[in-house]
């Protein structure tokens, strides 16, 4: 697979449109996605933001287990560890998330993933990902109620 160039994401995901994030493939319990920084991507010390990295990580790792199920409408984080390795850059820096699914056993996979500024190391993370199997089982996600 052409890992360089971006290809449309197999759903929509309104956030990672607003943010910029671009999808570059994903097979074989493997997944990589990229974003550009740009000045909205910024924190306070004028380096990107944490939660970016984070984002992009969850979303590599995510779409990697995603690739070993085929029937799975989605995957939803259900735990996540992630270590910042140096700032994530200024505007114009190009980060590439890479993720890879390690184990898969029948409703979760365990996966790690990477972002790398060019041949620099960002941050390292893994995750645990739940497979949502059914459309019906998405719906009975609540998202109106209030604890």
């Amino acid at each position: 697979m052409d890992w360089t160039t971006a290809k449309p994401f197999p759903v929509e995901i309104p956030f990672l449109q607003e943010l910029g994030v671009e999808f570059l493939g994903m097979e074989d319990g493997q997944a990589q996605v990229a974003l550009t920084l740009a000045e909205r991507h910024m924190n306070s010390w004028h380096v990107g933001h944490g939660g970016v990295t984070m984002t992009l990580l969850d979303v590599a790792m995510a779409m990697a287990g995603r690739s070993l199920e085929p029937s799975a409408i989605g995957a939803v984080t259900v735990d996540m560890n992630t270590t910042f390795m140096r700032p994530a850059g200024q505007p114009g820096t190009r980060l590439v998330a890479k993720g890879r699914a390690y184990h898969r056993a029948t409703t979760l996979v365990f996966c790690e993933g990477e972002v790398w500024s060019g041949q620099q190391l960002v941050a390292k993370a893994m995750g645990t990902f739940k497979f949502l199997k059914r459309a019906d089982a998405a719906r009975k996600i609540d998202h109106t109620s209030t604890p």
